[in-house]
Protein backbone atom coordinates (compact mmCIF):
# COMPACT_ATOMS: atom_id res chain seq x y z
CA UNK A 1 0.00 0.00 0.00
CA UNK A 2 1.41 3.38 -1.00
CA UNK A 3 1.84 6.16 1.53
CA UNK A 4 -0.82 8.28 -0.18
CA UNK A 5 -3.33 5.41 -0.19
CA UNK A 6 -2.55 4.65 3.45
CA UNK A 7 -3.26 8.27 4.43
CA UNK A 8 -6.52 8.18 2.45
CA UNK A 9 -7.64 5.04 4.29
CA UNK A 10 -6.79 6.61 7.65
CA UNK A 11 -8.70 9.78 6.72
CA UNK A 12 -11.77 7.74 5.77
CA UNK A 13 -11.64 5.85 9.04
CA UNK A 14 -11.37 9.09 10.99
CA UNK A 15 -14.34 10.56 9.15
CA UNK A 16 -16.34 7.39 9.81
CA UNK A 17 -15.50 7.51 13.54
CA UNK A 18 -16.46 11.19 13.77
CA UNK A 19 -19.77 10.50 12.02
CA UNK A 20 -20.43 7.60 14.36
CA UNK A 21 -19.71 9.72 17.43
CA UNK A 22 -21.92 12.55 16.20
CA UNK A 23 -24.79 10.19 15.42
CA UNK A 24 -24.47 8.71 18.91
CA UNK A 25 -24.68 12.17 20.47
CA UNK A 26 -27.98 12.96 18.83
CA UNK A 27 -30.96 12.37 21.12
CA UNK A 28 -33.06 9.47 19.99
CA UNK A 29 -36.60 10.38 19.11
CA UNK A 30 -39.42 8.16 20.28
CA UNK A 31 -41.55 6.61 17.57
CA UNK A 32 -44.63 7.57 19.61
CA UNK A 33 -43.86 11.27 19.80
CA UNK A 34 -46.63 13.67 18.88
CA UNK A 35 -45.96 17.29 17.98
CA UNK A 36 -48.28 20.25 18.53
CA UNK A 37 -47.72 23.96 17.87
CA UNK A 38 -47.83 26.10 21.00
CA UNK A 39 -47.89 29.85 21.46
CA UNK A 40 -48.31 31.87 24.63
CA UNK A 41 -46.97 34.21 27.27
CA UNK A 42 -44.44 33.22 29.92
CA UNK A 43 -45.83 33.68 33.42
CA UNK A 44 -42.95 32.23 35.46
CA UNK A 45 -39.59 30.53 34.96
CA UNK A 46 -38.09 27.88 37.25
CA UNK A 47 -34.46 27.24 36.33
CA UNK A 48 -34.03 24.48 38.93
CA UNK A 49 -36.89 22.41 37.53
CA UNK A 50 -36.19 23.36 33.90
CA UNK A 51 -39.76 24.58 33.53
CA UNK A 52 -41.61 27.64 32.33
CA UNK A 53 -45.23 28.35 33.20
CA UNK A 54 -46.93 29.48 30.00
CA UNK A 55 -50.38 31.00 29.53
CA UNK A 56 -51.04 29.50 26.11
CA UNK A 57 -53.85 29.52 23.60
CA UNK A 58 -55.72 26.47 22.37
CA UNK A 59 -53.44 23.67 21.19
CA UNK A 60 -55.44 22.10 18.32
CA UNK A 61 -55.95 18.39 18.76
CA UNK A 62 -54.50 18.33 22.27
CA UNK A 63 -55.85 20.78 24.87
CA UNK A 64 -57.72 24.07 25.29
CA UNK A 65 -55.95 27.22 26.34
CA UNK A 66 -54.79 27.29 29.97
CA UNK A 67 -51.89 28.29 32.19
CA UNK A 68 -49.55 25.45 33.20
CA UNK A 69 -45.86 24.57 33.56
CA UNK A 70 -43.91 22.91 30.74
CA UNK A 71 -40.48 21.35 30.63
CA UNK A 72 -38.20 23.35 28.32
CA UNK A 73 -36.06 21.15 26.10
CA UNK A 74 -33.09 23.46 25.57
CA UNK A 75 -31.26 24.92 28.57
CA UNK A 76 -30.11 27.88 26.49
CA UNK A 77 -33.74 28.72 25.67
CA UNK A 78 -34.68 28.40 29.32
CA UNK A 79 -31.88 30.76 30.32
CA UNK A 80 -33.22 33.39 27.91
CA UNK A 81 -36.85 33.18 29.01
CA UNK A 82 -38.32 35.65 31.45
CA UNK A 83 -41.85 36.43 32.62
CA UNK A 84 -43.69 38.54 30.06
CA UNK A 85 -42.01 37.03 26.99
CA UNK A 86 -44.11 35.75 24.11
CA UNK A 87 -43.01 32.30 22.94
CA UNK A 88 -43.71 30.12 19.94
CA UNK A 89 -42.63 26.52 19.72
CA UNK A 90 -43.59 22.88 19.57
CA UNK A 91 -45.08 20.81 22.38
CA UNK A 92 -43.67 17.29 22.13
CA UNK A 93 -45.53 14.47 23.89
CA UNK A 94 -44.36 10.87 24.13
CA UNK A 95 -45.36 7.90 26.28
CA UNK A 96 -43.63 9.08 29.46
CA UNK A 97 -43.08 12.81 29.32
CA UNK A 98 -43.66 16.06 27.48
CA UNK A 99 -41.63 19.17 26.78
CA UNK A 100 -41.57 22.34 24.72
CA UNK A 101 -39.03 23.07 22.02
CA UNK A 102 -38.82 26.85 21.60
CA UNK A 103 -38.61 28.25 18.08
CA UNK A 104 -39.04 31.96 18.80
CA UNK A 105 -38.92 34.30 21.79
CA UNK A 106 -40.32 37.82 21.56
CA UNK A 107 -39.37 40.02 24.48
CA UNK A 108 -42.48 41.14 26.27
CA UNK A 109 -43.46 44.32 28.02
CA UNK A 110 -43.29 44.75 31.80
CA UNK A 111 -42.28 41.46 33.47
CA UNK A 112 -45.11 39.38 34.87
CA UNK A 113 -44.70 38.65 38.58
CA UNK A 114 -44.48 35.01 39.53
CA UNK A 115 -47.33 35.82 41.89
CA UNK A 116 -49.40 37.26 39.05
CA UNK A 117 -53.15 37.02 39.39
CA UNK A 118 -54.55 34.67 36.77
CA UNK A 119 -58.15 35.32 35.67
CA UNK A 120 -60.48 32.76 37.21
CA UNK A 121 -58.28 32.05 40.23
CA UNK A 122 -59.21 33.08 43.78
CA UNK A 123 -56.93 35.57 45.46
CA UNK A 124 -55.66 35.16 49.04
CA UNK A 125 -58.46 36.08 51.42
CA UNK A 126 -61.21 34.82 49.12
CA UNK A 127 -63.81 32.76 50.97
CA UNK A 128 -64.12 29.23 49.62
CA UNK A 129 -67.67 28.03 48.87
CA UNK A 130 -69.02 25.01 50.72
CA UNK A 131 -68.36 22.50 47.96
CA UNK A 132 -69.85 19.04 48.44
CA UNK A 133 -68.04 15.83 47.48
CA UNK A 134 -67.96 12.09 48.27
CA UNK A 135 -64.95 10.64 50.09
CA UNK A 136 -63.16 7.29 49.83
CA UNK A 137 -65.74 5.71 52.16
CA UNK A 138 -68.67 6.81 50.03
CA UNK A 139 -69.67 9.45 52.60
CA UNK A 140 -70.79 12.96 51.70
CA UNK A 141 -68.40 15.66 52.85
CA UNK A 142 -68.49 19.46 52.64
CA UNK A 143 -65.59 21.88 52.87
CA UNK A 144 -67.37 23.78 55.63
CA UNK A 145 -66.93 20.82 57.96
CA UNK A 146 -63.19 21.52 58.05
CA UNK A 147 -63.65 25.06 59.37
CA UNK A 148 -61.46 25.51 62.43
CA UNK A 149 -58.65 23.52 60.79
CA UNK A 150 -56.23 24.47 58.06
CA UNK A 151 -57.12 22.50 54.93
CA UNK A 152 -54.52 21.50 52.34
CA UNK A 153 -56.22 20.62 49.08
CA UNK A 154 -54.85 19.30 45.78
CA UNK A 155 -56.18 17.67 42.60
CA UNK A 156 -55.23 14.42 40.83
CA UNK A 157 -56.62 11.58 38.80
CA UNK A 158 -55.40 8.12 39.74
CA UNK A 159 -54.63 6.91 36.19
CA UNK A 160 -52.34 9.88 35.46
CA UNK A 161 -49.30 8.45 33.61
CA UNK A 162 -46.98 11.40 34.20
CA UNK A 163 -44.68 10.85 37.21
CA UNK A 164 -44.16 14.60 37.57
CA UNK A 165 -47.86 15.47 37.63
CA UNK A 166 -50.55 13.78 39.76
CA UNK A 167 -48.18 11.19 41.22
CA UNK A 168 -45.86 13.98 42.35
CA UNK A 169 -48.77 15.81 44.00
CA UNK A 170 -49.68 12.66 45.97
CA UNK A 171 -46.06 11.95 46.88
CA UNK A 172 -45.68 15.55 48.07
CA UNK A 173 -48.81 15.27 50.20
CA UNK A 174 -47.51 11.99 51.64
CA UNK A 175 -44.29 13.78 52.65
CA UNK A 176 -46.28 16.61 54.22
CA UNK A 177 -48.53 14.16 56.08
CA UNK A 178 -45.49 12.34 57.49
CA UNK A 179 -43.80 15.60 58.49
CA UNK A 180 -46.92 16.85 60.27
CA UNK A 181 -47.18 13.60 62.25
CA UNK A 182 -43.97 14.64 63.97
CA UNK A 183 -45.66 17.88 65.09
CA UNK A 184 -48.73 16.67 67.06
CA UNK A 185 -50.10 20.14 67.79
CA UNK A 186 -49.93 21.19 64.14
CA UNK A 187 -51.17 17.79 63.00
CA UNK A 188 -54.37 18.26 64.99
CA UNK A 189 -54.93 21.66 63.36
CA UNK A 190 -54.59 20.47 59.77
CA UNK A 191 -56.40 18.24 57.30
CA UNK A 192 -55.39 17.04 53.84
CA UNK A 193 -57.83 16.51 50.98
CA UNK A 194 -57.04 15.12 47.52
CA UNK A 195 -59.80 15.62 44.93
CA UNK A 196 -60.04 13.53 41.75
CA UNK A 197 -61.32 15.18 38.57
CA UNK A 198 -61.95 11.76 36.95
CA UNK A 199 -65.16 10.69 38.75
CA UNK A 200 -66.15 8.06 36.18
CA UNK A 201 -63.11 5.95 37.01
CA UNK A 202 -62.07 7.21 40.44
CA UNK A 203 -64.88 5.73 42.49
CA UNK A 204 -64.68 5.73 46.30
CA UNK A 205 -63.30 2.18 46.15
CA UNK A 206 -60.54 3.21 43.74
CA UNK A 207 -59.72 6.29 45.82
CA UNK A 208 -59.54 4.21 49.01
CA UNK A 209 -57.00 1.86 47.43
CA UNK A 210 -55.04 4.72 45.87
CA UNK A 211 -55.01 6.72 49.09
CA UNK A 212 -53.95 3.82 51.29
CA UNK A 213 -51.06 3.04 48.95
CA UNK A 214 -49.77 6.60 49.33
CA UNK A 215 -50.10 6.78 53.09
CA UNK A 216 -48.39 3.38 53.36
CA UNK A 217 -50.87 2.16 55.98
CA UNK A 218 -52.94 0.11 53.53
CA UNK A 219 -55.72 -1.82 55.36
CA UNK A 220 -54.94 0.05 58.60
CA UNK A 221 -55.61 3.46 57.04
CA UNK A 222 -58.50 5.34 58.68
CA UNK A 223 -58.24 8.51 56.52
CA UNK A 224 -58.75 10.66 59.60
CA UNK A 225 -56.10 13.18 58.51
CA UNK A 226 -55.86 12.74 54.75
CA UNK A 227 -58.99 12.08 52.71
CA UNK A 228 -59.53 11.38 49.03
CA UNK A 229 -62.71 12.53 47.35
CA UNK A 230 -64.58 13.05 44.10
CA UNK A 231 -68.18 13.80 43.21
CA UNK A 232 -70.53 14.17 40.30
CA UNK A 233 -69.09 15.68 37.14
CA UNK A 234 -70.71 19.02 37.95
CA UNK A 235 -69.46 18.99 41.56
CA UNK A 236 -65.91 18.23 40.50
CA UNK A 237 -66.04 20.78 37.70
CA UNK A 238 -67.29 23.42 40.11
CA UNK A 239 -64.53 23.05 42.69
CA UNK A 240 -61.83 22.67 40.03
CA UNK A 241 -62.89 25.79 38.16
CA UNK A 242 -63.09 27.81 41.37
CA UNK A 243 -59.39 27.18 41.98
CA UNK A 244 -58.45 27.80 38.33
CA UNK A 245 -57.79 24.18 37.40
CA UNK A 246 -58.67 23.24 33.82
CA UNK A 247 -58.98 19.72 32.47
CA UNK A 248 -60.60 17.73 29.71
CA UNK A 249 -60.74 14.09 28.64
CA UNK A 250 -58.63 13.17 25.63
CA UNK A 251 -61.14 11.02 23.74
CA UNK A 252 -58.59 10.25 21.02
CA UNK A 253 -56.17 8.64 23.45
CA UNK A 254 -56.23 4.86 23.81
CA UNK A 255 -55.12 5.34 27.41
CA UNK A 256 -58.15 7.51 28.27
CA UNK A 257 -55.92 10.28 29.53
CA UNK A 258 -57.11 13.51 31.10
CA UNK A 259 -55.28 16.62 29.93
CA UNK A 260 -55.02 18.94 32.88
CA UNK A 261 -53.26 21.70 34.76
CA UNK A 262 -52.46 21.49 38.48
CA UNK A 263 -53.56 23.45 41.54
CA UNK A 264 -52.79 23.06 45.25
CA UNK A 265 -54.16 25.39 47.91
CA UNK A 266 -53.91 26.16 51.60
CA UNK A 267 -57.30 27.12 53.04
CA UNK A 268 -57.12 28.74 56.46
CA UNK A 269 -59.19 27.75 59.46
CA UNK A 270 -61.47 30.66 58.58
CA UNK A 271 -62.37 29.00 55.27
CA UNK A 272 -60.48 31.55 53.18
CA UNK A 273 -57.68 31.02 50.65
CA UNK A 274 -54.30 31.54 52.28
CA UNK A 275 -52.10 30.58 49.35
CA UNK A 276 -52.54 28.92 45.96
CA UNK A 277 -49.77 27.01 44.16
CA UNK A 278 -49.84 26.53 40.41
CA UNK A 279 -48.23 23.61 38.65
CA UNK A 280 -45.78 21.13 40.09
CA UNK A 281 -42.85 23.38 41.03
CA UNK A 282 -43.67 23.63 44.73
CA UNK A 283 -41.94 21.39 47.27
CA UNK A 284 -43.32 19.92 50.55
CA UNK A 285 -40.86 22.10 52.47
CA UNK A 286 -42.43 25.21 50.95
CA UNK A 287 -45.91 24.31 52.16
CA UNK A 288 -44.58 23.32 55.60
CA UNK A 289 -42.85 26.69 55.81
CA UNK A 290 -46.04 28.50 54.76
CA UNK A 291 -48.01 26.56 57.37
CA UNK A 292 -45.53 27.62 60.03
CA UNK A 293 -45.96 31.23 58.96
CA UNK A 294 -49.75 30.88 59.00
CA UNK A 295 -49.82 29.38 62.49
CA UNK A 296 -47.40 31.96 63.86
CA UNK A 297 -49.46 34.89 62.58
CA UNK A 298 -51.36 36.80 65.26
CA UNK A 299 -55.06 36.03 65.46
CA UNK A 300 -57.26 38.67 63.80
CA UNK A 301 -59.12 41.13 66.03
CA UNK A 302 -61.82 43.72 65.39
CA UNK A 303 -59.18 46.44 65.54
CA UNK A 304 -56.77 44.54 63.28
CA UNK A 305 -58.73 42.21 60.98
CA UNK A 306 -56.79 40.14 58.46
Amino acid sequence: MTKARSQAVISCLLLFCIALILSGCRPRRSANEKHYPIKGKVVAVNQADHTATIAHGDIPGYMPGMTMPFKIKNDADLAMLKPGDQVTGTLVVDDLSSWVEISAIIEGGPPVSQNVDVPGEPKPGTEVPDFGLVNQDGQRIHLAQYRGKTLLLTFVYTRCPQPDQCTLMSNNFAAIDQALQKQPEVYQQTHLLTVSFDPDYDTPKVLRSYGASHTGRYSDETFQHWEFATGTKDEVKGIAQFFGLRYYHDTESSEEQVIHSLRTVIIGADGKVFKLYRGNEWKPEEILSDLKMLFSAPAPTKENPK
